[in-house]
């Protein structure tokens, strides 16, 4: 028997897809436009007069550096991510001493402490250190920061992986390393695409340690370049929206390519 179509879901799917595909229309629209073609005719007009300057002129008058920052800082916040949360998500799952509870606890209250809180101390902290106006100053807080969260996901992750795989292991006289590397990683996948996915979304759109802890130009990340659009005459907007699709691009592909693994990680079934 044949399920008659569903013509209410069909028409609400027509009134999210106008929702979500407006404002994207505006902003592509916008930034093959000029700015005077932009003023007169409005956001919703379609370009007069087709032009590439805006992608053009943000590349050549300093968003390259800014993109090249945020990437250094991404990869940066990354690796030291997925350098420290596996081995201590593995030590957490396979140790049942009160201790590591306690200390995975203690941790986790980083999850609790929102970043604006603390930003006066960090502040403290990274000038003492003499990191002030660095990326190293931007990556070692924006890391901390995201470790509550990745060790959470990967524990759970870990936690679904049976018992029994690490007893056959220990009886075949596998090593700790050795259980970690051949069996806990492998079965981890969904988990560390997750922590990678979260940190770098993190990294990418970190607003409040970039502008804290850093003044240069040359130290700048995307999230402060958007800045430099604004003058005192008012909003280049073509230039600002060709800005922020060129920001948004490997954000959306990286979450093109892992979203089913961010999803599983989420739920916590990565191991099964």
């Amino acid at each position: 028997m044949r399920s008659r179509p569903n013509y209410l879901a069909g028409f609400g799917s027509l009134i999210w897809l106008f929702v979500v595909g407006l404002p994207l229309y505006v902003m592509l629209v916008a930034t093959f436009q000029t700015r005077a073609d932009y003023a007169a005719n409005g956001p919703l007009s379609f370009p007069e007069h087709f032009t590439l300057d805006n992608y053009v002129n943000d590349l050549s008058e300093g968003f390259a550096q800014y993109f090249l920052n945020t990437v250094l800082v991404t990869a940066s916040v990354v690796g030291i991510v997925v350098l420290l949360v596996p081995p201590l998500a593995y030590a957490i799952v396979r140790n049942d001493g009160k201790a590591t509870g306690r200390i995975f606890r203690l941790f986790l209250l980083g999850l609790a402490i929102p970043s604006q809180a603390v930003i006066v101390p960090v502040f403290y902290l990274i000038d003492r250190a003499g990191l002030y106006d660095s990326l190293i100053g931007v990556v070692l807080p924006t890391a901390a920061f995201a470790m509550p969260v990745c060790a959470l996901i990967l524990t759970g992750v870990m936690r679904d992986i049976s018992p029994e795989l690490y007893e056959a292991m220990t009886l075949d006289g596998a090593s700790p390393w050795r259980i970690f590397r051949q069996l806990v990683l492998p079965l981890s996948k969904s988990g560390l695409s997750t922590i990678v996915v979260f940190s770098s979304l993190q990294a990418w759109n970190g607003f409040l340690f970039p502008l804290v802890l850093t003044q240069s130009s040359e130290n700048k990340v995307i999230t402060m370049g958007l800045y430099d659009f604004q003058t005192e005459h008012g909003v280049d907007m073509p230039a600002l929206l060709a800005a922020v699709v060129l920001s948004m691009l490997p954000v959306l592909l990286v979450y093109l390519f892992a979203r089913r693994a961010l999803v599983q990680g989420l739920m916590g079934v990565g191991g099964k």
